[in-house]
Protein backbone atom coordinates (compact mmCIF):
# COMPACT_ATOMS: atom_id res chain seq x y z
CA UNK A 1 0.00 0.00 0.00
CA UNK A 2 3.15 1.87 0.71
CA UNK A 3 4.77 1.65 -2.31
CA UNK A 4 1.65 2.42 -4.43
CA UNK A 5 1.20 5.57 -2.57
CA UNK A 6 4.06 6.77 -3.10
CA UNK A 7 3.85 5.65 -7.00
CA UNK A 8 0.47 7.19 -7.11
CA UNK A 9 2.05 10.50 -5.69
CA UNK A 10 4.94 10.68 -8.01
CA UNK A 11 2.60 10.12 -11.17
CA UNK A 12 0.70 13.33 -10.15
CA UNK A 13 3.71 15.23 -9.15
CA UNK A 14 5.60 14.33 -12.54
CA UNK A 15 3.38 16.95 -14.85
CA UNK A 16 3.95 19.64 -12.35
CA UNK A 17 8.20 18.40 -12.71
CA UNK A 18 7.70 18.78 -15.92
CA UNK A 19 6.01 22.01 -16.46
CA UNK A 20 8.96 23.60 -13.99
CA UNK A 21 11.33 21.66 -16.17
CA UNK A 22 10.00 23.97 -19.05
CA UNK A 23 10.11 26.84 -17.17
CA UNK A 24 13.75 26.56 -16.21
CA UNK A 25 14.78 26.45 -19.75
CA UNK A 26 12.90 30.17 -20.66
CA UNK A 27 15.37 32.85 -19.69
CA UNK A 28 14.61 35.52 -17.47
CA UNK A 29 14.70 38.59 -20.31
CA UNK A 30 16.15 41.70 -17.75
CA UNK A 31 15.77 45.07 -20.74
CA UNK A 32 17.59 48.15 -19.48
CA UNK A 33 16.63 51.13 -21.29
CA UNK A 34 19.06 54.26 -20.70
CA UNK A 35 17.76 58.24 -21.42
CA UNK A 36 19.57 60.22 -23.82
CA UNK A 37 22.91 58.09 -22.89
CA UNK A 38 24.99 58.97 -25.91
CA UNK A 39 27.15 55.74 -28.21
CA UNK A 40 30.01 57.78 -26.80
CA UNK A 41 29.33 57.85 -23.39
CA UNK A 42 30.95 54.58 -22.06
CA UNK A 43 34.47 54.07 -21.50
CA UNK A 44 34.50 50.78 -23.43
CA UNK A 45 33.69 53.06 -26.97
CA UNK A 46 36.83 55.13 -26.27
CA UNK A 47 35.65 57.73 -23.78
CA UNK A 48 38.72 59.16 -22.09
CA UNK A 49 36.93 61.45 -19.14
CA UNK A 50 34.08 59.50 -18.10
CA UNK A 51 33.74 55.72 -16.73
CA UNK A 52 31.90 52.86 -16.96
CA UNK A 53 33.05 50.29 -15.48
CA UNK A 54 30.24 47.90 -14.55
CA UNK A 55 29.01 48.69 -18.32
CA UNK A 56 32.54 47.88 -19.11
CA UNK A 57 32.28 44.88 -17.75
CA UNK A 58 28.67 44.01 -18.91
CA UNK A 59 30.10 44.08 -22.62
CA UNK A 60 33.58 41.75 -22.06
CA UNK A 61 30.40 38.87 -21.02
CA UNK A 62 28.78 39.13 -23.37
CA UNK A 63 28.40 41.30 -27.07
CA UNK A 64 28.91 44.98 -27.90
CA UNK A 65 27.03 45.59 -31.05
CA UNK A 66 28.73 48.49 -32.76
CA UNK A 67 25.23 48.88 -35.49
CA UNK A 68 22.00 49.23 -33.25
CA UNK A 69 19.50 52.01 -33.69
CA UNK A 70 16.86 53.46 -32.16
CA UNK A 71 13.83 54.25 -34.09
CA UNK A 72 13.63 57.82 -33.08
CA UNK A 73 15.89 60.77 -32.04
CA UNK A 74 13.30 61.32 -29.18
CA UNK A 75 11.79 59.26 -26.40
CA UNK A 76 7.90 58.61 -26.87
CA UNK A 77 8.69 57.34 -30.64
CA UNK A 78 11.66 55.46 -29.43
CA UNK A 79 10.10 53.57 -26.81
CA UNK A 80 7.32 52.58 -28.32
CA UNK A 81 9.27 50.74 -31.22
CA UNK A 82 11.10 48.99 -28.57
CA UNK A 83 7.66 48.05 -26.63
CA UNK A 84 5.74 46.81 -29.77
CA UNK A 85 7.92 45.91 -32.95
CA UNK A 86 6.53 48.64 -34.70
CA UNK A 87 7.62 51.82 -36.51
CA UNK A 88 5.97 54.66 -34.00
CA UNK A 89 4.64 56.29 -37.13
CA UNK A 90 2.55 53.45 -37.37
CA UNK A 91 0.56 54.38 -34.44
CA UNK A 92 1.23 58.24 -34.87
CA UNK A 93 3.67 58.72 -32.65
CA UNK A 94 6.16 60.88 -34.15
CA UNK A 95 7.00 62.99 -31.01
CA UNK A 96 7.29 63.45 -27.10
CA UNK A 97 3.78 62.83 -25.71
CA UNK A 98 3.00 66.20 -23.97
CA UNK A 99 4.98 67.99 -26.34
CA UNK A 100 2.66 70.01 -28.65
CA UNK A 101 0.11 67.76 -30.31
CA UNK A 102 0.32 67.20 -33.94
CA UNK A 103 -3.35 66.12 -35.70
CA UNK A 104 -1.36 62.50 -35.74
CA UNK A 105 -0.23 62.26 -32.44
CA UNK A 106 -2.58 60.03 -30.02
CA UNK A 107 -2.52 60.85 -26.16
CA UNK A 108 -1.49 57.29 -25.49
CA UNK A 109 -0.16 54.32 -27.17
CA UNK A 110 -3.03 51.68 -28.12
CA UNK A 111 -3.52 49.57 -25.61
CA UNK A 112 -4.66 47.03 -28.34
CA UNK A 113 -0.92 47.01 -29.90
CA UNK A 114 1.10 44.48 -29.56
CA UNK A 115 3.74 44.60 -26.64
CA UNK A 116 6.54 42.11 -25.25
CA UNK A 117 5.45 42.26 -21.69
CA UNK A 118 1.78 41.04 -23.09
CA UNK A 119 2.99 38.07 -25.02
CA UNK A 120 5.55 37.07 -22.49
CA UNK A 121 2.94 37.37 -19.61
CA UNK A 122 0.67 35.19 -22.05
CA UNK A 123 3.99 32.38 -22.02
CA UNK A 124 3.88 32.16 -18.31
CA UNK A 125 6.32 35.11 -17.53
CA UNK A 126 5.53 37.56 -14.90
CA UNK A 127 6.34 40.93 -16.35
CA UNK A 128 7.27 43.98 -14.54
CA UNK A 129 8.16 47.85 -15.64
CA UNK A 130 10.11 50.04 -13.60
CA UNK A 131 11.11 54.09 -14.14
CA UNK A 132 10.00 55.93 -17.09
CA UNK A 133 7.27 55.30 -19.20
CA UNK A 134 6.47 58.40 -20.94
CA UNK A 135 4.21 56.58 -23.60
CA UNK A 136 0.93 58.58 -22.21
CA UNK A 137 -1.37 59.02 -19.97
CA UNK A 138 -4.89 58.22 -20.30
CA UNK A 139 -7.50 55.50 -20.18
CA UNK A 140 -5.10 52.27 -19.99
CA UNK A 141 -3.16 50.96 -17.00
CA UNK A 142 -0.15 49.53 -17.23
CA UNK A 143 -1.99 45.93 -16.77
CA UNK A 144 -3.78 46.72 -20.33
CA UNK A 145 0.17 46.24 -21.66
CA UNK A 146 0.81 43.05 -20.30
CA UNK A 147 2.34 44.51 -17.11
CA UNK A 148 2.02 42.74 -14.03
CA UNK A 149 3.76 45.11 -11.57
CA UNK A 150 5.15 48.30 -11.91
CA UNK A 151 6.47 51.88 -10.71
CA UNK A 152 7.12 55.00 -13.32
CA UNK A 153 7.28 58.12 -13.53
CA UNK A 154 5.58 59.71 -16.98
CA UNK A 155 2.69 57.58 -16.93
CA UNK A 156 -0.26 55.40 -15.34
CA UNK A 157 -0.13 53.47 -11.94
CA UNK A 158 2.68 53.64 -8.74
CA UNK A 159 5.20 56.53 -9.28
CA UNK A 160 9.12 56.23 -8.68
CA UNK A 161 10.34 59.66 -8.34
CA UNK A 162 11.79 61.28 -11.63
CA UNK A 163 15.72 61.42 -10.41
CA UNK A 164 15.41 57.20 -10.75
CA UNK A 165 17.06 56.70 -7.23
CA UNK A 166 14.38 54.18 -6.80
CA UNK A 167 14.28 52.56 -9.94
CA UNK A 168 16.73 49.70 -8.98
CA UNK A 169 15.24 48.94 -5.81
CA UNK A 170 12.24 48.65 -7.24
CA UNK A 171 13.90 46.93 -10.05
CA UNK A 172 15.46 44.38 -7.23
CA UNK A 173 12.87 43.64 -5.38
CA UNK A 174 10.92 41.84 -8.33
CA UNK A 175 13.69 40.26 -9.29
CA UNK A 176 14.30 38.98 -5.88
CA UNK A 177 10.07 37.71 -5.74
CA UNK A 178 10.52 35.94 -8.90
CA UNK A 179 13.51 34.15 -8.94
CA UNK A 180 12.17 30.84 -8.74
CA UNK A 181 9.79 31.67 -12.16
CA UNK A 182 10.72 32.92 -15.32
CA UNK A 183 10.49 36.81 -15.58
CA UNK A 184 10.50 39.70 -18.09
CA UNK A 185 11.55 43.47 -16.60
CA UNK A 186 11.72 46.74 -17.69
CA UNK A 187 14.24 49.00 -16.03
CA UNK A 188 14.21 52.27 -17.76
CA UNK A 189 16.52 54.74 -16.22
CA UNK A 190 16.84 58.62 -15.80
CA UNK A 191 20.00 58.51 -16.57
CA UNK A 192 21.35 60.76 -18.56
CA UNK A 193 18.51 62.84 -19.21
CA UNK A 194 17.99 66.53 -18.27
CA UNK A 195 17.22 67.53 -15.63
CA UNK A 196 20.64 66.39 -13.70
CA UNK A 197 20.63 65.08 -10.12
CA UNK A 198 23.98 63.44 -9.50
CA UNK A 199 24.46 61.49 -6.26
CA UNK A 200 26.75 63.49 -3.60
CA UNK A 201 28.82 60.70 -3.49
CA UNK A 202 29.61 60.70 -7.32
CA UNK A 203 30.38 64.53 -7.78
CA UNK A 204 32.85 64.48 -4.88
CA UNK A 205 34.66 61.42 -7.09
CA UNK A 206 35.12 63.73 -10.08
CA UNK A 207 35.74 67.01 -8.23
CA UNK A 208 38.43 67.00 -9.90
CA UNK A 209 36.77 67.75 -13.45
CA UNK A 210 35.44 71.39 -14.43
CA UNK A 211 32.05 71.79 -13.27
CA UNK A 212 30.09 70.42 -16.23
CA UNK A 213 32.25 67.79 -16.76
CA UNK A 214 31.67 66.76 -12.94
CA UNK A 215 28.25 66.88 -13.31
CA UNK A 216 28.07 64.48 -16.22
CA UNK A 217 30.34 62.31 -15.09
CA UNK A 218 28.63 61.98 -11.82
CA UNK A 219 25.51 61.30 -13.82
CA UNK A 220 26.82 58.85 -15.72
CA UNK A 221 28.52 57.04 -12.53
CA UNK A 222 25.27 56.96 -11.27
CA UNK A 223 23.65 55.81 -13.91
CA UNK A 224 26.62 52.72 -14.37
CA UNK A 225 25.76 52.00 -10.25
CA UNK A 226 22.16 51.44 -11.30
CA UNK A 227 22.93 48.88 -13.83
CA UNK A 228 25.48 47.23 -11.27
CA UNK A 229 22.86 46.67 -8.83
CA UNK A 230 20.82 44.98 -10.93
CA UNK A 231 23.45 42.62 -12.03
CA UNK A 232 24.09 42.06 -8.53
CA UNK A 233 21.04 41.25 -7.97
CA UNK A 234 20.76 38.52 -10.53
CA UNK A 235 24.17 36.77 -8.83
CA UNK A 236 22.87 37.08 -5.49
CA UNK A 237 19.87 35.22 -6.53
CA UNK A 238 21.69 32.66 -8.35
CA UNK A 239 20.10 33.10 -11.74
CA UNK A 240 22.67 35.27 -13.83
CA UNK A 241 23.10 32.37 -15.77
CA UNK A 242 19.73 31.50 -16.90
CA UNK A 243 18.90 35.79 -17.52
CA UNK A 244 19.63 37.52 -20.87
CA UNK A 245 20.48 41.13 -19.91
CA UNK A 246 20.38 43.94 -22.58
CA UNK A 247 21.74 47.20 -22.50
CA UNK A 248 20.64 50.29 -24.31
CA UNK A 249 19.43 53.87 -24.64
CA UNK A 250 16.36 55.66 -26.36
CA UNK A 251 18.22 58.24 -28.23
CA UNK A 252 21.60 60.11 -28.59
CA UNK A 253 22.91 62.61 -26.01
CA UNK A 254 20.83 65.71 -25.30
CA UNK A 255 22.27 69.18 -27.48
CA UNK A 256 24.42 71.43 -25.06
CA UNK A 257 23.45 74.42 -24.79
CA UNK A 258 25.59 76.87 -24.58
CA UNK A 259 23.11 80.13 -23.01
CA UNK A 260 22.71 78.25 -19.43
CA UNK A 261 26.10 79.92 -18.26
CA UNK A 262 24.11 82.76 -17.26
CA UNK A 263 21.81 80.74 -15.02
CA UNK A 264 22.72 80.19 -11.64
CA UNK A 265 23.39 76.34 -11.18
CA UNK A 266 22.30 75.47 -14.59
CA UNK A 267 25.32 73.51 -15.29
CA UNK A 268 23.99 71.06 -13.19
CA UNK A 269 20.68 70.53 -14.30
CA UNK A 270 20.26 71.90 -17.90
CA UNK A 271 23.67 71.39 -19.51
CA UNK A 272 24.51 67.76 -21.42
CA UNK A 273 28.25 67.18 -22.52
CA UNK A 274 27.23 63.61 -23.85
CA UNK A 275 28.86 62.12 -26.32
CA UNK A 276 28.08 60.84 -29.75
CA UNK A 277 31.47 58.43 -30.35
CA UNK A 278 31.92 60.99 -33.40
CA UNK A 279 28.64 60.10 -35.43
CA UNK A 280 26.97 63.07 -36.77
CA UNK A 281 23.75 65.12 -34.92
CA UNK A 282 22.52 64.38 -31.28
CA UNK A 283 19.30 63.78 -29.25
CA UNK A 284 16.58 65.00 -32.28
CA UNK A 285 18.54 64.18 -35.32
CA UNK A 286 18.02 61.89 -37.41
CA UNK A 287 22.15 61.47 -38.12
CA UNK A 288 23.66 58.53 -36.81
CA UNK A 289 24.69 60.53 -33.42
CA UNK A 290 20.81 60.76 -32.66
CA UNK A 291 19.77 57.64 -33.11
CA UNK A 292 22.91 54.74 -33.24
CA UNK A 293 22.88 53.91 -29.28
CA UNK A 294 24.88 51.46 -27.38
CA UNK A 295 23.55 47.99 -27.12
CA UNK A 296 25.36 45.57 -24.98
CA UNK A 297 23.90 41.68 -24.73
CA UNK A 298 24.73 39.25 -22.03
CA UNK A 299 23.43 35.76 -21.93
CA UNK A 300 26.25 32.73 -20.17
CA UNK A 301 26.32 30.22 -22.24
CA UNK A 302 25.09 31.54 -25.33
CA UNK A 303 26.42 35.02 -25.90
CA UNK A 304 30.34 35.08 -26.71
CA UNK A 305 31.57 36.25 -24.04
CA UNK A 306 34.11 39.43 -25.60
CA UNK A 307 32.54 39.58 -28.68
CA UNK A 308 32.18 43.42 -30.76
CA UNK A 309 29.84 42.84 -33.59
CA UNK A 310 29.99 45.48 -35.89
CA UNK A 311 28.54 43.70 -39.24
CA UNK A 312 24.77 42.95 -37.89
CA UNK A 313 22.82 46.22 -37.98
CA UNK A 314 19.77 45.45 -35.35
CA UNK A 315 17.33 48.22 -34.62
CA UNK A 316 14.42 48.93 -31.57
CA UNK A 317 11.86 47.16 -33.60
CA UNK A 318 13.80 43.96 -33.63
CA UNK A 319 13.66 43.56 -30.04
CA UNK A 320 10.07 42.31 -29.77
CA UNK A 321 10.28 39.47 -32.23
CA UNK A 322 13.72 38.54 -30.62
CA UNK A 323 13.20 38.67 -26.77
CA UNK A 324 10.06 36.50 -28.44
CA UNK A 325 12.26 33.73 -30.06
CA UNK A 326 14.51 33.78 -27.01
CA UNK A 327 11.67 32.85 -24.78
CA UNK A 328 9.92 30.42 -27.47
CA UNK A 329 7.12 32.72 -28.35
CA UNK A 330 5.36 33.04 -31.82
CA UNK A 331 4.32 36.96 -31.90
CA UNK A 332 1.07 37.26 -33.69
CA UNK A 333 0.85 38.48 -37.49
CA UNK A 334 -1.55 41.16 -38.22
CA UNK A 335 -2.29 43.09 -41.46
CA UNK A 336 1.72 44.48 -42.06
CA UNK A 337 3.06 40.62 -41.23
CA UNK A 338 4.68 39.87 -38.48
CA UNK A 339 5.71 43.94 -37.90
CA UNK A 340 8.63 45.80 -38.68
CA UNK A 341 11.02 43.94 -37.07
CA UNK A 342 13.01 40.53 -37.54
CA UNK A 343 13.91 38.02 -35.45
CA UNK A 344 17.46 38.44 -35.04
CA UNK A 345 18.48 35.97 -31.96
CA UNK A 346 20.61 33.98 -34.27
CA UNK A 347 22.99 37.72 -33.33
CA UNK A 348 22.41 37.09 -29.69
CA UNK A 349 24.12 33.64 -30.06
CA UNK A 350 27.29 35.11 -31.55
CA UNK A 351 26.50 34.57 -35.22
CA UNK A 352 26.59 37.11 -38.41
CA UNK A 353 23.72 38.00 -39.31
CA UNK A 354 22.58 40.43 -41.89
CA UNK A 355 19.10 41.95 -41.98
CA UNK A 356 16.87 41.90 -44.88
CA UNK A 357 14.23 44.52 -44.40
CA UNK A 358 15.18 47.98 -44.89
CA UNK A 359 14.52 50.80 -41.94
CA UNK A 360 12.86 53.92 -41.73
CA UNK A 361 12.45 56.29 -39.68
CA UNK A 362 10.39 59.76 -39.79
CA UNK A 363 10.73 63.12 -37.76
CA UNK A 364 9.81 67.20 -37.72
CA UNK A 365 13.45 68.55 -38.83
CA UNK A 366 14.94 71.67 -37.91
CA UNK A 367 15.87 73.18 -40.72
CA UNK A 368 18.10 75.97 -39.21
CA UNK A 369 20.46 73.30 -38.58
CA UNK A 370 23.02 71.41 -40.08
CA UNK A 371 22.79 68.33 -38.28
CA UNK A 372 19.18 68.37 -37.39
CA UNK A 373 17.49 69.23 -40.86
CA UNK A 374 16.02 65.45 -41.74
CA UNK A 375 12.60 64.42 -41.51
CA UNK A 376 12.81 61.33 -43.21
CA UNK A 377 15.60 58.54 -43.09
CA UNK A 378 15.92 55.23 -44.41
CA UNK A 379 18.73 52.74 -44.83
CA UNK A 380 19.29 49.52 -46.92
CA UNK A 381 22.18 47.69 -46.31
CA UNK A 382 24.99 50.19 -46.09
CA UNK A 383 23.17 52.97 -47.36
CA UNK A 384 21.19 55.68 -45.86
CA UNK A 385 19.18 58.28 -47.56
CA UNK A 386 17.92 61.32 -45.54
CA UNK A 387 15.74 63.65 -46.90
CA UNK A 388 12.47 65.99 -46.44
CA UNK A 389 9.11 65.45 -46.89
CA UNK A 390 9.01 66.78 -50.38
CA UNK A 391 12.28 64.42 -51.03
CA UNK A 392 13.70 67.95 -52.92
CA UNK A 393 16.70 67.55 -50.21
CA UNK A 394 18.98 64.62 -49.57
CA UNK A 395 22.08 63.18 -48.46
CA UNK A 396 23.41 59.66 -49.07
CA UNK A 397 26.09 57.67 -46.80
CA UNK A 398 27.64 54.38 -47.01
CA UNK A 399 27.69 53.48 -43.36
CA UNK A 400 30.23 50.95 -43.66
CA UNK A 401 32.82 53.57 -44.98
CA UNK A 402 30.97 56.91 -43.63
CA UNK A 403 30.05 55.63 -40.11
CA UNK A 404 30.40 59.56 -39.24
CA UNK A 405 28.12 60.95 -42.67
CA UNK A 406 30.45 63.35 -43.11
CA UNK A 407 28.53 65.48 -45.61
CA UNK A 408 32.01 66.24 -47.25
CA UNK A 409 31.39 62.26 -48.41
CA UNK A 410 28.13 62.96 -49.12
CA UNK A 411 27.34 60.30 -52.26
CA UNK A 412 24.13 61.74 -53.38
CA UNK A 413 25.54 63.25 -56.84
CA UNK A 414 27.67 60.37 -57.46
CA UNK A 415 24.84 57.47 -57.02
CA UNK A 416 21.42 59.05 -58.91
CA UNK A 417 19.93 55.38 -59.32
CA UNK A 418 20.21 54.67 -55.31
CA UNK A 419 19.01 58.10 -54.29
CA UNK A 420 15.72 57.47 -56.52
CA UNK A 421 15.01 54.52 -54.80
CA UNK A 422 15.38 55.09 -51.41
CA UNK A 423 13.60 58.36 -51.63
CA UNK A 424 10.51 56.70 -52.94
CA UNK A 425 10.87 54.22 -50.72
CA UNK A 426 10.74 56.45 -47.79
CA UNK A 427 8.15 58.81 -49.18
CA UNK A 428 6.19 55.69 -49.96
CA UNK A 429 6.30 54.16 -46.70
CA UNK A 430 5.21 57.64 -45.48
CA UNK A 431 2.28 58.02 -47.26
CA UNK A 432 1.30 54.31 -45.57
CA UNK A 433 1.33 56.65 -41.82
CA UNK A 434 -1.93 58.18 -40.09
CA UNK A 435 -2.28 62.16 -40.49
CA UNK A 436 -5.03 61.72 -37.81
CA UNK A 437 -5.59 59.99 -34.78
CA UNK A 438 -6.51 56.97 -33.71
CA UNK A 439 -10.09 58.54 -31.93
CA UNK A 440 -10.21 55.59 -29.85
CA UNK A 441 -6.54 56.85 -27.89
CA UNK A 442 -7.62 60.34 -27.30
CA UNK A 443 -8.78 62.32 -24.39
CA UNK A 444 -10.47 65.13 -26.20
CA UNK A 445 -12.41 65.18 -29.49
CA UNK A 446 -10.54 65.60 -33.16
CA UNK A 447 -11.55 68.05 -35.42
CA UNK A 448 -15.58 67.38 -36.98
CA UNK A 449 -16.25 66.11 -33.78
CA UNK A 450 -18.77 67.19 -31.12
CA UNK A 451 -16.19 69.43 -28.76
CA UNK A 452 -16.87 70.36 -25.41
CA UNK A 453 -18.83 73.46 -24.30
CA UNK A 454 -15.68 76.07 -23.07
CA UNK A 455 -16.64 77.55 -19.73
CA UNK A 456 -18.05 81.12 -20.30
CA UNK A 457 -15.70 84.35 -19.90
CA UNK A 458 -12.46 81.93 -19.76
CA UNK A 459 -9.90 83.87 -21.96
CA UNK A 460 -9.14 81.76 -25.02
CA UNK A 461 -5.14 81.70 -24.49
CA UNK A 462 -4.79 81.18 -20.84
CA UNK A 463 -1.99 84.04 -19.73
CA UNK A 464 0.12 81.14 -17.53
CA UNK A 465 1.45 80.06 -21.11
CA UNK A 466 3.32 83.02 -21.33
CA UNK A 467 5.77 82.87 -17.94
CA UNK A 468 5.67 79.11 -18.61
CA UNK A 469 6.96 79.49 -21.85
CA UNK A 470 9.82 81.88 -20.84
CA UNK A 471 10.89 80.23 -17.76
CA UNK A 472 11.26 77.16 -19.52
CA UNK A 473 14.87 77.78 -21.11
CA UNK A 474 15.68 73.87 -22.07
CA UNK A 475 12.06 73.75 -23.86
CA UNK A 476 11.21 70.15 -22.72
CA UNK A 477 7.51 71.44 -21.87
CA UNK A 478 8.05 70.68 -17.82
CA UNK A 479 9.56 73.15 -15.57
CA UNK A 480 12.04 72.18 -12.74
CA UNK A 481 12.49 73.93 -9.58
CA UNK A 482 15.63 75.69 -11.01
CA UNK A 483 14.02 77.53 -13.58
CA UNK A 484 11.01 77.62 -11.20
CA UNK A 485 12.89 79.92 -9.23
CA UNK A 486 15.26 81.65 -12.12
CA UNK A 487 12.23 82.79 -13.86
CA UNK A 488 10.99 84.42 -10.10
CA UNK A 489 14.32 85.64 -9.24
CA UNK A 490 14.39 83.22 -6.34
CA UNK A 491 11.90 85.14 -4.66
CA UNK A 492 9.85 84.04 -1.35
CA UNK A 493 7.94 80.83 -0.78
CA UNK A 494 9.16 78.99 -3.95
CA UNK A 495 9.24 75.53 -3.25
CA UNK A 496 6.03 75.29 -1.19
CA UNK A 497 4.38 77.11 -4.61
CA UNK A 498 5.97 74.82 -6.65
CA UNK A 499 5.29 71.78 -5.03
CA UNK A 500 1.37 72.94 -5.14
CA UNK A 501 1.88 73.07 -8.95
CA UNK A 502 3.30 69.65 -9.10
CA UNK A 503 -0.14 67.95 -8.52
CA UNK A 504 1.14 64.56 -9.76
CA UNK A 505 4.45 64.51 -7.64
CA UNK A 506 6.58 63.61 -10.33
CA UNK A 507 9.08 66.71 -9.47
CA UNK A 508 8.30 68.05 -12.71
CA UNK A 509 5.73 70.79 -13.57
CA UNK A 510 4.11 69.92 -17.13
CA UNK A 511 2.75 73.09 -18.64
CA UNK A 512 -0.84 71.49 -18.37
CA UNK A 513 -0.20 71.49 -14.67
CA UNK A 514 1.10 75.02 -14.66
CA UNK A 515 -1.98 76.98 -16.38
CA UNK A 516 -3.86 75.29 -14.55
CA UNK A 517 -4.46 76.75 -10.72
CA UNK A 518 -3.05 75.05 -8.06
CA UNK A 519 -5.19 74.67 -4.89
CA UNK A 520 -4.56 77.08 -2.20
Amino acid sequence: MKHTLILLIALLLAPLAALHAADATKPNIVFIYADDWGWGDLSCHGNTWLKTPRLDKLASEGIDFQQFNVLSPVCSPSRTAAMTGRFPGRFGINTVFGVGKPSEMPDWLDAKAPTTPRLLKAAGYRTGHFGKWHLGVGKPTMADYGIDESAVYHGPGPKVGPSGNDIPNQAVKFIEANKNRPFYVNVWLHESHLAHTPSAESMEKWKHLDPRQQVYAAVITDGDNKVGMILDALERCGIAQNTLVVFSSDNGPAKSRENDKGVPGSYRSHYSIGETGGLRGRKTSLFEGGVRVPFIVRWPGRAPAGMKNDATVLTAVDLLPTFCAAAGVTPPTDANGDGDGENLLPALKGESVLRTRPIFWRNNGNKKDPDFWPDLAVRDGDWKLVTIFDGRKVELHNLKSNRAEDIAKDQSKDHPEIVARLTKLALDWKSTLPTKADPSCLAEPQEGEPEKAEPKNEAPENPRNVPFTRWDTNKDEFLTLEEFKAGQKDGPNLEPRYKRFDKDGDGKVSRKEFVTPPAK
